[in-house]
């Protein structure tokens, strides 16, 4: 039979999201409980309603990717002090997903990489959607962002983001409408004002609500004076980190005049 340990030593190395809570203060300290993202659970702290409210908060703090030590009572009552629970969770990556196999993209895959995103690029043009071209990448797709978003889609979340970059209606469009039903953190697309105005036409064309639009942000970014594509690409990640931690900043979807 494998062990807490083991089940969550195999878990990690597969990168599949797994949470591991242990007490800390209580009754039977050290006991553990170790908690999937689909809700199977191994072990226990010590009753079948600690359990089922560790396990809950678990999986909604899997999806955070955040660890930290809660408190209950002994049948899991919240707003008690009785037992102490260290829940150390190991989230999947987040998941960058950019649109458009442009100059831009390079630079924005690198950044993602070195903040720990698994970065997705997707352009259908086969020609400029290499691996020789983006080595940084953990996958490059060569297909329409719609049909991409279609097989992934339903795995986005709060922690993920998705960019486009491609300047090009035929691909912006239909990837930020394959993007908004999702649950996706971010939603940035790359354009001057002017561009984006017309893609907000296109896209009330297509359907998309005023409400739907005010999720995506374009001109991507925050308002550092970026001009390079490295620069520019520090400015996505900054707007995506300030999203995702619900700090106010500059941004250039915020603004007027000329970005640059």
């Amino acid at each position: 039979m494998t062990s807490i340990y083991e089940r969550f030593r195999d878990s990690i190395r597969s990168e599949v999201p797994v949470a591991l809570a242990t007490l800390i203060e209580g009754p039977e300290v050290g006991a553990k409980l170790l908690i999937e993202e689909s809700g199977v659970s191994l072990g226990s702290l010590g009753g079948e309603a600690l359990d089922r409210v560790v396990s809950r908060d678990a999986i909604a703090m899997l999806e955070a990717g955040v660890s930290q030590v809660r408190h209950y009572g002994p049948e899991g009552e919240a707003r008690q002090q009785e037992l102490s629970v260290f829940i150390e969770c190991h989230a999947r990556r987040p998941h960058l997903v950019i649109f458009g196999a442009v100059d831009f993209t390079r630079a924005l895959a690198s950044q993602g990489k070195l903040l720990g995103f698994r970065v997705t690029v997707c352009d259908a043009r086969e020609v400029f959607a290499t691996r020789r071209r983006f080595p940084m990448a953990d996958e490059v797709v060569v297909d329409w962002p719609d049909r991409l978003l279609e097989r992934i889609g339903s795995d986005l979340g709060p922690r993920d983001a998705v960019c486009v970059l491609t300047h090009d209606a035929k691909f912006d469009i239909p990837a930020i409408v394959g993007a908004l039903p999702t649950r996706v953190g971010y939603l940035g697309a790359m354009g001057s004002r002017q561009t984006h105005q017309r893609r907000v036409e296109r896209l009330l064309e297509e359907g998309v609500t005023p409400s739907e639009l005010e999720r995506v942000r374009s001109p991507i970014g925050l308002d550092i004076g970026g001009r390079t594509p490295e620069e520019t690409a520090v400015s996505i990640v900054a707007e995506i980190i300030a999203i995702r931690t619900g700090r106010s900043a500059p941004s250039l979807s915020e603004g007027k005049g000329s970005i640059h």
